[in-house]
């Protein structure tokens, strides 16, 4: 018996002292990349949104984007966007994207002014409570928007504190409500709808008007801004990149305008689409390093 116990002891030591001097991979898996679809960041069927985790993210290295597409508020979607995301996978493949749909008004009463703002905020609250899922660094988080999404981008990268966004894209968003509806002729169906949306008109809601415009809070502390519009746009005139860009520098805020010559609302050729990628790119690379 002792000595089937001592061949037993010395056989269990062996491979013990074995298992110990055998080197262990403490490397740290590196994560796939991963596409969530219809994520919900909300009780209404619209607030929903696309997210595409690239591989290998940390909370450290992995940058975010958060798309917002345009529409007049009223319609458009999440999928509008699309041609950016290959843009985006291809040349900055260090970025999270969320792309975003939020509530669409239904005028002349439901989901109104500032029922998408709100979502926005929503969708920035839920995403900073999903970082040790997702993966992402929150101090470089970065917004783009298109038209009305632009407006959407623009308020919350200048209105909330928290995130610190490090900068912010607007593709030919309004930028003073108030201003854009005056642009308008008197009595005109745009006008009607902005009137519609904001519960009224400059006058007679001026403190929505207000509230709703990114250029009025513009302060020394507003990240690094990239404004694109084209020269001929009717429906968002340029003077409402213009104007910001000149509050912007007034407040020693860096700002880049680019301009399209004769380009209107979106309905640009692909040269102008290229080119507007590429000065995306090339400011992101440089204000979110």
């Amino acid at each position: 018996m002792k000595k089937i116990f001592s061949v037993l002891f010395v056989s269990v030591f062996f491979i013990a002292c074995q298992k110990e001097s055998e080197p262990v991979d403490t490397t740290p898996q590196s994560l796939p990349e991963q596409t969530l679809t219809d994520v919900s960041y909300g009780t209404d069927a619209a607030q929903r949104m696309d997210v595409y985790l690239p591989a290998g993210r940390t909370t450290t290295t992995t940058k975010a984007i958060v798309i917002v597409h345009g529409g007049a508020w009223i319609e458009g979607d999440k999928i509008d966007m699309n041609p950016f995301l290959p843009v985006i996978k291809q040349r900055m493949p260090e970025y999270a994207i969320f792309n975003i749909n939020y509530r669409l008004a239904a005028l002349p009463s439901t989901n109104i002014f500032p029922a998408q703002e709100n979502d926005m905020k929503a969708v920035m609250t839920f995403i900073l409570g999903k970082v040790a899922d997702y993966k992402f660094n929150t101090d470089k988080l970065v917004l783009l928007g298109a038209s009305a999404g632009g407006q959407i981008a623009l308020l919350q990268a200048y209105k909330q504190t928290s995130p610190k966004i490090k900068a912010v894209v607007s593709l030919f968003g309004p930028t003073d409500m108030a201003a854009l509806y005056n642009s308008y002729p008197a009595g005109s169906l745009n006008q009607l709808g902005i009137q519609l949306l904001m519960s009224g008109t400059p006058a007679s809601n001026a403190a929505l008007y207000q509230s709703s415009s990114p250029i009025n809070f513009v302060t020394a502390q507003a990240p690094p801004t990239l404004l694109l519009h084209g020269t001929a746009d009717p429906i968002v005139p340029i003077a409402q990149s213009t104007a910001l860009k000149t509050k912007l520098e007034a407040s020693g805020v860096e700002v880049k305008m680019v301009t399209y010559t004769n380009a209107g609302h979106g309905d640009w050729d692909q040269p102008t689409f290229d080119d507007a990628y590429t000065q995306i790119i090339n400011f992101l690379k440089a204000k979110n390093p």
